[in-house]
């Protein structure tokens, strides 16, 4: 792949994302709630999910148009996370992707119940009435569900929540971070993979070196955020900078020290690339360049 061909390639895909939850993210639902939404998911962030499950896709050369069904779900449920996440019950944020937290800009309430609804619309948007076979849209549904539930996402934010003040060795910090935030980009990938045609089901072995793949980016995503946090000021990162260190929260930067946890990104950008040659799959450049995009981010 043409160093140039990439970038180009992330545009592409951000656009026809952007578009997908335009469309199914709806303006006129009820006393407001579709404009909360809207405000929300759309006009900003990176995409990585989506960008994940679509490479996931390219790479066993699956079904696109589901995969973008699996690329704006997920989505939906990392904004949705996102909205909760900054409620003054949890991290009690008032920036995020450069602009005022859905509750600083239109309440709790309507925070909470936005949330709500894109947590449901995300499970909606797999399970169409046609177009995404029943088997496979169950399979979708559950990856995403254990990724979102106690088992990934939402266990993840209680244990970091119930660890604030406390220092936890580095086996419990992998753990909590699997969980809140590695889980779902692991699942991302995998929802893409999952889109294979059915005359070309994913080999156990390369399954497995996919699950690996995800693993590893999703670590390696929250040790780079650590490190952004502590090194990065507000306008660059797009939301508070400094703030796990001014909460006391538990880093790899303040466990590792940041030459460390630095060094620690770049050898789990490596096992992602290890992941991959063992996968053998010949359009996965897409997949390798992602990983590197998540250790060399500056925000």
């Amino acid at each position: 792949m043409n160093v140039d061909q990439f970038p180009r390639w992330v545009q592409q895909q951000q656009i026809d994302v952007e578009a997908a939850l335009s469309r199914w993210v709806p303006a006129d639902a009820p006393a407001g709630i579709g404009e909360v939404m809207r405000y929300a998911v759309l006009d900003g962030g990176k995409r990585l999910r989506p960008l994940l499950a679509l490479a996931g896709c390219e790479a066993v050369g699956g079904d696109r148009s589901v995969a973008l069904r699996a690329a704006v779900a997920v989505e939906l449920i990392h904004a949705y996370s996102l909205v909760h996440d900054d409620l003054p019950c949890m991290d009690n944020d008032v920036l995020r992707r450069g602009k005022p937290t859905v509750h600083v800009r239109y309440g709790e309430a309507q925070a909470m119940l936005a949330g709500d609804a894109m947590q449901a619309l995300a499970f909606e948007v797999l399970t169409p009435d046609e177009g995404v076979p029943p088997v496979l849209a169950a399979r979708l549904v559950a990856l995403l569900a254990r990724a979102s539930g106690h088992a990934g996402m939402a266990g993840g934010q209680a244990i970091d929540l119930a660890s604030v003040g406390h220092r936890l060795d580095e086996a419990c910090l992998r753990d909590m971070h699997r969980r809140k935030t590695g889980v779902l980009l692991q699942a991302s990938v995998l929802m893409g993979a999952l889109c294979a045609s059915p005359q070309a089901q994913v080999d156990p072995q390369v399954w497995q070196a996919l699950t690996d793949y995800g693993a590893a980016i999703g670590l390696a995503f929250q040790v780079v955020d650590d490190i952004l946090d502590c090194t990065q000021d507000s306008e660059v990162l797009g939301k508070t900078a400094g703030k796990d260190a001014d909460q006391n929260k538990p880093t790899f930067v303040s466990l590792l020290g940041l030459e460390a946890a630095q060094a620690h990104a770049q050898a789990l950008r490596e096992k992602a690339h290890q992941a991959l040659a063992r996968a053998g799959l010949a359009q996965a450049a897409h997949l390798a360049s992602l990983a590197d995009k998540i250790v060399e981010r500056d925000n």
